[in-house]
């Protein structure tokens, strides 16, 4: 039972009462996006009942899961699958991927659903030791499968490929190679070692200025396999830099769950599209803002999705990979799934004040359909961690 009130913990270890909403934000389906091409990044749902350890394969709940990215079609979203939002390289390996791949394909297809896939090299064994070779064969073996599904291609950001690479030379190369022989334009995603700090230097380079000019150099060679890039550096200068420089037709889809509303809106030169792990709980909330925008009201679009920043900072705050339990959090207070349980057993990723601060912030801005019952499960894993209501 609810009561209207909630102790929640905060980081200075005090408990201190908060007031919940008693009704959610008023959005519904609507019609598909017109002025962006917006992709939410999807979590996967794990299955709660399955025997494992956080080293065994990961044990999915294919039912919720597929569940889910109908939600997210429904409000008219793209789905970008099999990408880091999913665990990937924290939880999912590559037989996972490649399922959840094929069911998501095939599931966008039965309801019209935009998707796009992300394309690595994570079945490598060894990914610090693996020979350039290895690793553009591994990056064929993933872009035949996701374009055999008739999804589109990702090509993700690879460990190996960081650990591999001597030069921007051997990044040339590789990427060349890909898009070569790619059947269909693709995005190329650049990932920041804030999300994964295994991809630092890449593109050859620490330094981000000299990064950028191999990144520019690899999509001005093969402008015509290039549908656009995912930037995802939290920094929203760098992004518009680069967004300015691209060939003409080239996309930007902002990777920036920090910046985005600011970099969707754009400006008199050009605004970015969106790939966001932070739509993944927002949603609803966010094809909303966008359907907005799509009459021209940047105000209005502001309006809506300039609030949901702090969230989306307190999710991703450092260490940011860890930003996928957050938004599996949240998709357990809205509803979307039974438990709170993450494949790897990441759920024990963060503290008990970053999920009460979590709930506090997606709460106020009205995300959970049904307030109390995304009360109730709060003040039900708070009783687990000793805390009385």
């Amino acid at each position: 039972m609810t009561n209207g009130i909630i102790q929640l913990p905060g980081a200075d270890g005090q408990l201190r009462a908060y007031t919940p909403r008693t009704a959610p934000l008023a959005v519904s389906p609507g019609t598909a996006l017109t002025s962006r091409t917006v992709f939410s990044a999807a979590h996967v749902v794990a299955d709660p009942f399955a025997d494992v350890s956080p080293d065994s394969p990961a044990a999915v709940d294919w039912d919720a899961t597929l569940a889910f990215r109908r939600h997210l079609w429904s409000h008219g979203l793209g789905v970008a699958e099999a990408m880091d939002t999913a665990q990937r390289g924290m939880g999912l390996d590559w037989a996972g991927a490649a399922e959840l791949i094929r069911r998501s394909a095939a599931e966008a297809k039965s309801v019209g659903g935009l998707i796009a896939c992300g394309v690595g090299t994570d079945q490598l064994t060894d990914p610090a030791t693996a020979s350039l070779a290895e690793i553009r064969k591994a990056y064929e073996e993933q872009l035949a499968l996701v374009e055999e599904s008739g999804a589109q291609a990702i090509l993700m950001a690879s460990r190996a490929l960081a650990a591999a690479a001597t030069g921007p030379e051997d990044y040339l190369e590789i990427y060349g190679h890909l898009l070569r022989q790619a059947a269909e334009p693709v995005v190329l995603h650049w990932l920041g070692p804030m999300f994964d700090p295994a991809l630092d230097g890449y593109w050859g380079s620490s330094d981000l200025d000299a990064a950028t000019e191999t990144f520019l150099a690899v999509i001005a060679a093969h402008p015509d396999k290039v549908d656009g890039i995912k930037v995802s550096l939290l920094d929203a200068q760098r992004e518009i830099d680069i967004r300015r420089r691209l060939p003409q037709g080239v996309r930007c889809y902002t990777g920036d769950d920090f910046n985005y509303p600011e970099l969707i809106a754009g400006d008199e030169k050009g605004f970015s599209h969106a790939l966001l792990g932070i739509f993944d709980p927002l949603g609803p909330l966010a094809a909303e803002a966008v359907r907005v925008l799509d009459t021209g009201d940047v105000k209005g679009f502001r309006d809506l999705l300039d609030p949901t920043v702090e969230l989306s900072r307190h999710l991703f705050q450092t260490p940011t990979r860890f930003y996928k339990t957050g938004v599996v959090f949240l998709a357990w207070l809205a509803g979307h799934q039974s438990h709170f349980t993450m494949v790897g057993g990441l759920q024990s990723a963060r503290s008990l004040p970053h999920f009460a601060r979590a709930y506090e912030l997606a709460d106020g801005l009205g995300l959970f359909p049904d307030p109390a019952l995304a009360e109730t499960r709060m003040k039900n894993l708070l009783s687990l961690y000793g805390v009385a209501q």
